[in-house]
This record gives C-alpha cells, sequence and structure tokens, in this order.
C-alpha cells in the first residue's frame, strides 16, 4: 500500500463539533457548494457513504467503516479501479482548535503508481483544504434544531 498523507490542517472549531458533523456524511448537504464541481460530479451521500464521479478516474463510493469518537473515521472504497483507504484524524490543541490530517492509502500496481501518486496527493490536499473551511457551527447549530 502506498500511503499519502495531507498537509495538517488548524481549523478554529472544537473535535467534538468537527467529529459529529464529518461522522455523519448527511452533513455534506451543507458545505457541498464548496466541493470543486469541476473536478467532482453525480455526487451523492448518506449518512454512512458517499459517491462521485471524478474525472478522470470513473466512479468511486467511500463508506465508513470504523468511528472512533472524536478522532478518527475511517473509510474504505468499495467502487473504485483501485483499493483505497482514508482516514480522517482530529487532534484537540485546545478546546476551540482541532488540527486535522487526512491519509490515504492505495494499492497501486508499478505501472500506475507514477501516474496516480501526484493526484491523489493533490486530490487529498484539495480534500483537506476543502473540510478545514466547512462552516461546523452551522452545521452543530442545524443539528440542535432538529
Amino acid at each position: 500500500m502506498t500511503e499519502f498523507v495531507s498537509e495538517i490542517k488548524t481549523i478554529p472549531h472544537s473535535q467534538q463539533a468537527i467529529y459529529e458533523s464529518l461522522s455523519d456524511l448527511n452533513n455534506i448537504e451543507l458545505f457541498k457548494d464548496q466541493i470543486p464541481g469541476d473536478k467532482i460530479n453525480d455526487f451523492s451521500f448518506d449518512q454512512d457513504s458517499c459517491s462521485f464521479t471524478v474525472s478522470p478516474v470513473g466512479k468511486v463510493k467511500f463508506l465508513i467503516v470504523e468511528r472512533d469518537p472524536p478522532q478518527t473515521i475511517k473509510f474504505i472504497a468499495n467502487e473504485s479501479p483501485v483499493e483505497v483507504s482514508m482516514w480522517i484524524q482530529l487532534i484537540a490543541v485546545n478546546p476551540e482548535e482541532t488540527e486535522m490530517k487526512l491519509i490515504i492509502m492505495a494499492k497501486l500496481n508499478p505501472f500506475l503508481k507514477p501516474m496516480l501518486s501526484k493526484p491523489l496527493q493533490d486530490g487529498i490536499n484539495k480534500i483537506a483544504n476543502t473540510l478545514a473551511v466547512v462552516p461546523y457551527d452551522k452545521i452543530m447549530a442545524k443539528k440542535q434544531q432538529n
């Protein structure tokens, strides 16, 4: 397995708020407009999964396979051209600040590795950048209303 690690992002929200927001994929509805539409299409999601089409990779579907509150959410791709898993790791810096890191582990054959390494590294950093600016306070406020 080849491992790709995102830049560490500092997010101005509590670890618990971020974890609760990201561990229920229905919350994507509240920030899906921030997802770059030029790269990702056919986006759908429910509480435990999300699927999308990524150019030029094709359709990918991720399932949450483990939740370790409030620090880790683990995903596997069950529809993907290659075997892939992803972890979101959250570490509280203080009560209102959290560091986040994403890790992708992909089983790449020697032929695909040179072609996919840069796009996967760029992709994980773009995902981390998007998740770092999600309005977690609005998601938590909306959850409390329901």
